[in-house]
């Protein structure tokens, strides 16, 4: 059975589920939502496991996701977790690629995995990134300049990019 540690962070526009395997950390909920999210999650992406509750076990990620929020961190260096397709994880991995402060494009992430047809499917797989900030969806923004959807809503994605450009 696998343990999924939780705890919440607090930050600025409130307070969200951080949850951790003993591989590191698996996600990362959306502001100010109750916790049937991470169960929904949860249910989806591990079969067999139980919740516990344990700061102590969070702390390192705590830290590090607090130092981010108050600009005195530029890049993560913690272990994570993900599930998720062979599409997915690549999405992901380019994601990270994506320097603090910066923005891009969907189709630009479909380039870059070798893709540049899969538009659509980098918009979903973004869309099912587990943690945010990490994996920094947020740094992706519609061929126009616009902001377009991000799970945790688009007053989050605009906070990030604000945070990362301040």
């Amino acid at each position: 059975m696998t343990i999924l540690y939780v705890d919440t962070l607090t930050f600025a526009q409130g307070e969200m589920y951080i949850i951790a395997a003993n591989e590191g950390l698996v996600y990362l909920g959306t502001p100010n939502t109750a916790f049937d999210e991470v169960e929904k999650w949860a249910q989806k992406h591990f079969k067999g496991y139980s919740f516990e509750e344990n700061s102590e076990k969070l702390k390192p990620y705590v830290k590090q996701f607090t130092a981010y929020f108050n600009r005195e961190l530029t890049e993560f260096n913690l272990p994570i977790h993900v599930k998720g397709t062979a599409f997915q994880l690549a999405v992901w991995d380019a994601l990270k690629e994506l320097p603090y402060g910066t923005t891009t494009t969907y189709a630009a992430i479909a380039e870059r995995i070798g893709n540049p047809k899969a538009v659509r499917a980098v918009g979903s797989a973004i869309g099912a990134n587990p943690i945010l900030a990490i994996i920094p969806c947020h740094r992706v923004i519609g061929k126009n300049g616009k902001l377009t959807g991000f799970r945790s809503g688009l007053t989050m994605k605009q906070f990030l990019l604000d945070l990362e450009r301040e």
